[in-house]
């Protein structure tokens, strides 16, 4: 899967690099900023009580 990944990246390696580590950061933002709190909302907090 990498192998193909690579192979479609168009350009010399160090701008397959480079893309390849926008799409991770793009990846990474949508899921801190919008999946991660989505699922959330469907989790209930624990109640717990330490006494």
């Amino acid at each position: 899967m990498y192998a193909a990944l690579w192979r479609l990246l168009p350009g010399p390696w160090w701008v397959r690099v480079v893309i390849l580590l926008l799409a991770l950061a793009a990846a990474l933002y949508g899921l801190f900023f919008y999946a991660f709190p989505w699922i959330a909302t469907f989790i209930a907090p624990q109640q717990s009580t330490i006494g």
